[in-house]
């Protein structure tokens, strides 16, 4: 069975003569022919009594409400199609990391809505792990997340790398490793951290360079926001690993400080330096559609912004 067999079947019950179908599907008189005798063959029954009025059989009486809508629902696919493809798709759905919701990505956001204001744009701040799988489930359009090539490396995925950052350490501003400018290894390992939680690559990054350096993670909690982060540690017993861009509003806070990572002893800088690498995800065919390529491209000329004022000392 194929539609144009059902569009000739419809034309014939609508107009009551297969010579006003044909001309009305826009084909010959013995094309509209050919097909009812093809889709009658396939029902194996006759559709229409032939006389001079093409009258529905009970078999077509019965076809006809079905092909309708079958016809129906392949005119309502083509035209979301149509839609999608020219950019008039309903909403665009953005996952990213909670330091890009906080701070990098509302002037893009902003730019986005203002582009496209017949879009509605839905944001969900997420771990990068989590963000990946909804993006690959098809439940989000585009992620922003800490890179990991292990989930990122599909053949139909697109990735562009924005930037990298260093991680740093966020304490109480009177806590014993607030005295140092770059707090080394030796005594960063001696202290109880706030972590984020299971499926955050922040925490499988941390862990992982707690275990190069053979040290045990004192990992005493787990968050998920960045406002629980500076929550916990203001009370001064904790400390957290946390990266540049997640550190702004600490380091506007007097109860708090931020310092960078120091050299270790005879470990060399480049073994105990710390940073990760921020990507943007999406699919192939999903940056072809207009809206999404706008926000891909708004994402790369806007973040990061300047970075200057919050580049850590050098240590």
């Amino acid at each position: 069975m194929r539609l144009e067999q059902l569009q000739a079947f419809l034309g014939i019950a609508e107009t009551g003569s297969f010579q006003r179908a044909a001309k009305k599907c826009g084909v010959t008189q013995s094309t509209i022919s050919r097909q009812i005798q093809a889709l009658e063959a396939v029902l194996g029954v006759e559709l229409f009594h032939r006389t001079s009025h093409a009258k529905l059989t009970l078999a077509g009486e019965c076809l006809l409400p079905r092909a309708r809508k079958i016809c129906q629902e392949w005119q309502t696919a083509r035209q979301e199609i149509t839609d999608l493809v020219s950019g008039k798709q309903p909403e665009l759905c953005i996952a990213a990391i909670h330091s890009l919701c906080a701070f990098y990505l509302p002037p893009v956001l902003q730019k986005f809505c203002h582009d496209y204001p017949q879009v509605q744009l839905r944001v969900t701040s997420l771990g990068s792990d989590r963000a990946l799988k909804v993006l690959k489930d098809g439940l989000v359009d585009l992620a922003i997340v800490m890179n990991n090539r292990f989930l990122t490396t599909s053949k139909e995925m697109v990735v562009e790398v924005l930037y990298d950052e260093s991680i740093e350490v966020l304490t109480a501003a009177n806590h014993p490793l607030a005295q140092y400018e770059c707090i080394p290894w030796s005594e960063l390992v001696r202290y109880p951290q706030v972590v984020f939680k299971d499926g955050y690559g922040m925490q499988r990054l941390v862990q992982d360079r707690f275990e190069q350096l053979d040290a045990t993670l004192q990992a005493a909690l787990e968050v998920n926001t960045l406002d629980a982060f500076r929550g916990v540690v203001r009370q001064g017993e904790f400390i957290a690993l946390l990266p540049q861009s997640a550190l702004v509003e600490a380091r506007l806070d007097s109860t708090l400080a931020v310092r960078c990572l120091a050299a270790n002893g005879n470990i060399s800088m480049s073994e105990t330096s710390l940073t990760r690498q921020v990507v943007m995800v999406t699919t192939q065919d999903r940056l072809k559609i207009p809206p999404i390529q706008h926000f891909w491209q708004l994402v790369k000329e806007n973040i990061p912004p300047q970075l200057n004022s919050l580049e850590p000392s050098a240590c």
